[in-house]
């Protein structure tokens, strides 16, 4: 399955939307866009993972090192998991989880309470890690 990579700006937020599978030979195209967008200087990135179906090693290494330059610049990131029942997005938040790594990211439920569009319900903070990396 071929990965998309769609770019859209969101107030101060860049959202890239990810669909396909996340993996050794897409992972570069993945990091390259959030190269671009801190070198067009938008350090509030989103990445919507709701349509990315599968997710190896070189995935998580990609979010991981996309959180680390973020954090370099003094930016944000926030990846958009879908809620428990999705079909889609599920299997990156079981890899997270797995891999112990989940804790390090800002999770969101959609692209509207990521980017404070929408005002999350009372009650539903999201997920922050306050880890470094």
């Amino acid at each position: 399955m071929m990965l998309s990579v769609e770019r859209a700006e969101q107030g101060a937020w860049t959202v890239l939307r990810i669909s396909g599978e996340l993996d050794l030979v897409s992972s570069p195209e993945v990091r390259r866009r959030v190269h671009e967008a801190v070198a067009d200087g938008r350090h509030e990135v989103v990445l919507d993972l709701s349509g990315v179906l599968f997710c190896d090693s070189s995935g998580v290494g990609v979010l991981i090192a996309a959180r680390r330059l973020l954090h370099s610049c003094r930016g944000r990131l926030r990846l958009i998991l879908p809620a428990r029942g999705a079909v889609e997005g599920s299997h990156v938040n079981r890899v997270l989880a797995a891999l112990g790594v989940r804790r390090l990211f800002e999770v969101y439920p959609d692209v509207p309470s990521a980017t404070g569009a929408e005002p999350a319900p009372a009650g539903a903070a999201p997920s922050a890690g306050t880890a470094s990396a």
